[in-house]
């Protein structure tokens, strides 16, 4: 019986659509619908993918380009429809629109992660202690002027918001008496404002001729007052000097602190065993001298750590410090010691010198009183 429907459907013509799979049957018959929006369950079953799992954007174009080898109207093959291609173009174009939506929220989510990221490890430890209402990046300096900036913007962008409503409603008002009127009240503020300046100025200069300023409490001393930066924000003075009246200095000031007392008591050490040595050095003694300047250099290493530790908190960069270089170091205790021998070889030519002028002075008197012995006895 299949075998005879088979013929039949032959002889009428049909025979390209008895060769077709069963799976092309229905994806005709979903082809003669109306053209709709598919959604991404609907794109992956026209398409031939898997509908629980996310497709790559190759995985949609492989699928893709399949699709069109079957059913492309230029392909040539029995199978080729072109309703049947459209609505498969449509969910490939819909499926890409998908894929790239979903990278430009992942893409957006790590550039936000990356800012936040970066932004931590920009602010070094001491920064929470500034406020300038979170605003600025960098050192306290850059964000003072950055945080400057901003408030002059923002007091720009009120002073014509002001304007604005003023304008508004001026105009909105009556354009007669109400503007006759407002004119008229501005201009008596300002005649009021200029006469009490013009009084006060004219008190100021008659108190003046008469002395009456002369007698006044620290006169000629400096004023307390104005002893700080007045380009800084008071709030951030007020803390820092809240800080430093509760002993608290900052990390920054604290390592270099450390750095220098270290360095002026390694120098102090070798140039301590140095002086110990004699000059020339003994072959013996120049032995010591080189274990004595590999251990300087040693801790000469060490110290150069720190100073690159100090370079990346420091937030200043004229404050930044170089390396210690050993060779200067060594050069500069070699002629620190040689001033020191030549200093004490003076000193002792100077106790010498003073001890001939004593002894001579003492031989001079004692000659003296014998001469006078002798003269009072002839």
């Amino acid at each position: 019986m299949s075998c005879a429907i088979l013929i039949l459907r032959l002889h009428r013509g049909d025979h390209v659509r008895a060769l077709r799979p069963p799976c092309y049957l229905s994806l005709c018959q979903l082809s003669h619908a109306h053209p709709v929006r598919y959604n991404l369950r609907e794109c992956y079953r026209l398409l031939q993918l898997p509908e629980d799992a996310e497709a790559s954007h190759a995985q949609v174009k492989d699928a893709y380009l399949r699709m069109a080898k079957l059913y492309h109207p230029d392909s040539g093959v029995p199978t080729a429809d072109a309703a049947l291609f459209s609505q498969i173009e449509e969910a490939y174009r819909t499926a890409l629109a998908h894929i790239a939506r979903r990278q430009s929220a992942w893409q957006q989510l790590e550039a936000e992660e990356e800012e936040e990221d970066r932004l931590k490890t920009q602010s070094p430890q001491h920064r929470h202690y500034l406020s300038y209402d979170g605003v600025g990046l960098g050192t306290p300096s850059q964000r003072e002027r950055q945080y400057r900036q901003f408030r002059a913007d923002r007091a720009t962008e009120q002073v014509l918001e002001y304007r604005r409503r003023e304008l508004e409603r001026v105009a909105a008002a009556d354009e007669g008496a109400m503007a006759a009127q407002d004119v008229h009240r501005r201009s008596r503020k300002v005649k009021i404002t200029q006469a009490v300046d013009r009084l006060v100025e004219d008190l100021i200069q008659e108190s003046m001729a008469q002395g009456d300023f002369h007698n006044l409490p620290g006169s000629g001393k400096p004023l307390n007052k104005f002893n700080e930066n007045p380009y800084a924000d008071p709030m951030t003075h007020n803390l820092n000097r809240i800080l430093i009246d509760n002993g608290y200095q900052p990390q920054w000031i604290v390592a270099q602190k450390e750095i220098r007392e270290t360095a002026d008591k390694l120098r102090a050490g070798l140039q301590g065993t140095r002086a110990k040595l004699g000059d020339p050095l003994t072959p013996a003694e120049e032995l010591k001298w080189r274990q004595c300047c590999q251990t300087f250099s040693e801790d000469l290493g060490r110290l150069n750590k720190k100073v690159d530790n100090f370079n990346l908190i420091v937030p200043l960069l004229n404050r930044q410090m170089v390396h210690f270089n050993l060779q200067r170091e060594v050069d500069r205790v070699r002629r620190a010691d040689q001033e020191g021998r030549l200093e004490r070889e003076r000193e002792k030519e100077r106790e010498r010198l003073a001890d001939v002028e004593k002894r001579n002075s003492s031989e001079t008197a004692n000659h003296g009183l014998f001469s006078w012995v002798l003269n009072l006895l002839r």
